[in-house]
């Protein structure tokens, strides 16, 4: 028998869900709005589904943002010593893990570390505080150094100080402050299995007291707590209301010594449905890979800014992240480049 005499099995259909992704991108780019039952239709997708869903949410990402990449550097400014429970974070009071405790840095470790962010190429330098709330000093000192910031590196300054009052966020915007970053963490349905020292309508509140200040929100979630994909699904939402500009998905990394120590709820191909999900229902947001990334996504961590645009660059606050040379080199090998400008700007060259 020769090659010629071998029957030619015919390609199998392509799954029906293939075109309904991309009908979904489709709707987005015209102006309308995924369906709550959809984006859960995207989180329970099949694996073989994925690179469609992904191609799909592209397209909305490629419209607002190009194939430009936003960094962001974090700075954790005060560590440990926080008087709330948060389950997920090696910072708070009923946390054993070993970490660097410390009061507010000083003005000169602020600005060094501000420098080394503009070197990195970031667009935004993000001042962290562990702490229920700040302090009027903590305010005062934010105030004091954001302008520095802003006028010696050309930094969008953006301030996670816990919760606020809307005197404190009006004196945040005073100072220059761009945004604030204060996360939904989860849903309110499942908010309280994760703290019980705040609410998460503190939460909400916060981010009206920043909005009504004039300041732009950043605020996500964490996947991999033990929530359910209704309760992505009911933060994507939360977030698509209140119109939030930025938001960073986390991937939980459960630390030795928190309360969810060895928790490992999400495989590499969930965070990409969780990034592809929040993309077409938060369209024109900014959509960061967090915390967590190296360790769940690993090898496809490339694949999550075709649904994402922005990644931390460096260390997170208390964890270590990839070295910013592999991020560069992951960024220069898809095809996008840095930008330290609005999503319009001109791309700035690749580091190094």
């Amino acid at each position: 028998m020769s090659i010629a005499d071998i029957p030619v099995r015919p390609a199998p259909p392509a799954p029906a869900s293939t075109g309904r992704w991309h009908d979904m991108a489709e709707r987005v780019l015209a102006g309308g709005a995924i369906s709550r039952a959809e984006a859960r239709a995207i989180l329970d997708s099949a694996d073989e589904d994925l690179l469609d869903l992904l191609a799909a949410a592209y397209r909305v990402r490629r419209r607002h943002f190009g194939t430009t990449v936003q960094l962001f550097f974090l700075m954790n400014a005060k560590s440990g010593l926080c008087p709330e429970d948060c389950g997920y974070c090696s910072q708070s009071k009923v946390s054993e893990a070993e970490i660097p405790r410390y009061n507010l840095l000083s003005e000169p470790r602020i600005m060094e570390a501000a420098k080394l962010a503009a070197e990195r190429q970031s667009k935004t330098f993000c001042i962290v505080i562990s702490a229920r709330g700040p302090t009027q000093r903590e305010i005062d000192f934010v105030c004091h150094v954001t302008p520095k910031i802003k006028a010696d590196h050309g930094l969008n300054v953006c301030a996670c100080l816990g919760l606020l009052t809307p005197d404190q966020a009006r004196q945040l915007a005073a100072a220059g402050v761009d945004k604030v970053n204060h996360n939904l963490n989860t849903s309110e349905r499942h908010y309280g299995e994760v703290c019980s020292t705040h609410t998460y309508a503190d939460r909400v509140a916060t981010l009206e007291a920043c909005r009504s200040a004039g300041l732009a929100l950043c605020s996500g979630g964490i996947m991999g707590m033990g929530e359910s994909a209704d309760d992505l699904v009911d933060m994507a939402f939360a977030l698509r209301e209140m119109n939030v500009e930025s938001i960073p998905l986390n991937f939980l990394n459960a630390i030795d010594g928190t309360p969810l120590e060895g928790v490992n709820k999400v495989s590499p191909r969930d965070c990409l449905r969780g990034l592809a999900m929040m993309r077409l229902v938060n369209p024109a947001a900014e959509i960061r890979i967090a915390g967590g990334r190296e360790i769940h996504l690993g090898s496809l961590q490339a694949l999550g800014l075709y649904a994402a645009n922005s990644i931390f660059v460096g260390d997170y606050l208390t964890t270590k992240g990839q070295l910013p040379e592999a991020d560069y080199r992951m960024i220069e090998e898809l095809g996008f480049t840095i930008t330290r400008g609005s999503e319009a700007a001109e791309p700035v060259p690749m580091p190094g």
